[in-house]
């Protein structure tokens, strides 16, 4: 992408996560977007088939590099599922603005079923970090499911819990023996 892409990219998800904040996500249209974001209609549409493929564009850029290569790799215990659920949630932090909006909307449905996606993935990857004895599908939609209720949560409380602290507290009740 160069730069010009990417800068238009940028003004698109800055205009999507300012009237987010004010807006209900349902609410906003296209023509909120590229009224806020000084584009074109053609422009807009040039980047994102729809208002959805913007969301799940933006879980992209939040969630995508946890899957690739290392991540926090000042940590010892880089690609334990802990550290990596502690380093998804300081992303979600870091985009506070758009996951407040989108998760205190009536309808977080969008952005939670992306974010499904990401989690179904990240725990596939560390199932043998869980002993469990039920169906494997079951356990998978019991750990996204909690997780995902987890981030209500913690949103509700205005993030104010530290991103190590709360996957921590995803950690304890996900253990079994």
């Amino acid at each position: 992408m160069d730069r010009r892409q990417k800068k238009t990219r940028d003004a698109i998800f800055k205009a999507f996560s300012s009237l987010v904040e004010h807006k209900r996500y349902e609410n906003i249209t296209v023509q909120d977007i590229i009224d806020e974001a000084n584009i074109g209609r053609s422009t807009f549409y040039s980047h994102f088939e729809t208002k959805d493929m913007l969301v799940k564009s933006l879980c992209g850029d939040i969630f995508e590099h946890i899957f690739e290569g290392e991540i926090c790799s000042y940590h010892d215990d880089a690609k334990s599922i802990e550290t990596r659920l502690a380093h998804l949630l300081w992303h979600l932090h870091e985009h506070k603005s758009e996951v407040f909006g989108m998760l205190k909307s009536q309808n977080s449905d969008v952005f939670i079923r992306y974010l499904r996606e990401y989690l179904l993935r990240l725990f596939k990857l560390h199932l043998a970090e869980f002993h469990a004895d039920v169906p494997q599908d079951f356990f998978l939609n019991h750990l996204v499911g909690s997780f995902c209720e987890l981030i209500k949560w913690w949103v509700a409380n205005d993030m104010t819990e530290k991103p190590e602290v709360v996957a921590k507290y995803f950690m304890a009740v996900t253990e079994t023996h």
